[in-house]
């Protein structure tokens, strides 16, 4: 869609349920993922007796086709994901610094904030107590709440909706995936794309760069704390 006929951005004059991704949207994505693909690609190559260079390709085809690389073993390789999500996710935190302006500006917001996040639980909690900004969100919605079914399918934001009691109406959803934002908008969401300091010093591909221009993605920003500074200044 050319950018003359894109739809008015909705706006957060209503929003009273502030959703956001966890990992590369609350933190740039080069402070922890290297250590998470690694051992996801490890992963992999045990599981299916393959080469690392192999089980790069695969780890990327399923991660695009599939949401997870998680999912994708579970549907083709009959994956038991416990052993799966308790492996990729010991890693190391302590890239992780605290954020109190981050915080602060969560904090801020009027209403009710949670995380959506194709992670565990215990690595959303991780996360979010070395950024010191546990305190202002109220639960985590994480894989296994899904019932393993990951971002983006639209029947994740449904059971993450009725879990919480959200009208989408009246909640906005941050992410660092454009493609992550489609069904949350289709629901009614008001969407923000994140796209943190250092996101093109890592290795990503091209697709997850993309859809930045999409009509479902209402705002867009490189700097999450005074995005979310901006949006309390004109609320209030």
């Amino acid at each position: 869609m050319p950018k003359s006929a894109r739809p008015t951005p909705r706006g957060f004059g209503k929003v009273a349920t502030w959703v956001f991704d966890l990992d590369n949207t609350l933190y740039p994505h080069h402070l922890l993922w290297q250590q998470v693909d690694d051992r996801i690609r490890s992963y992999v190559a045990e599981f299916l007796k393959v080469s690392k260079d192999e089980a790069f390709r695969v780890q990327k085809d399923y991660y695009k086709r599939y949401g997870t690389t998680m999912r994708g073993l579970m549907t083709e390789h009959g994956l038991n994901p416990d052993d799966y999500l308790e492996y990729v996710h010991q890693i190391d935190h302590s890239p992780l610094e605290p954020n109190p302006a981050l915080g602060a500006a969560i904090e801020k917001l009027p209403g009710r904030k949670l995380i959506l996040t194709n992670g565990t639980r215990k690595h959303a909690d991780a996360v979010m107590r070395r950024l010191q900004i546990h305190q202002h969100f109220e639960d985590v919605f994480d894989i296994v709440a899904a019932e393993l079914e990951p971002k983006p399918s639209k029947i994740t934001y449904e059971r993450f909706l009725e879990r919480h009691d959200v009208d989408p109406i009246n909640a906005a959803m941050f992410e660092d995936l454009a493609r992550n934002l489609e069904a949350p908008h289709a629901l009614g969401m008001t969407t923000v794309l994140v796209v943190p300091a250092g996101t093109r010093e890592v290795f990503r591909e091209d697709w997850e760069l993309s859809g930045r221009d999409d009509p479902h993605v209402d705002h867009l920003t490189d700097d999450l704390t005074g995005f979310l500074g901006e949006i309390v200044t004109r609320r209030g």
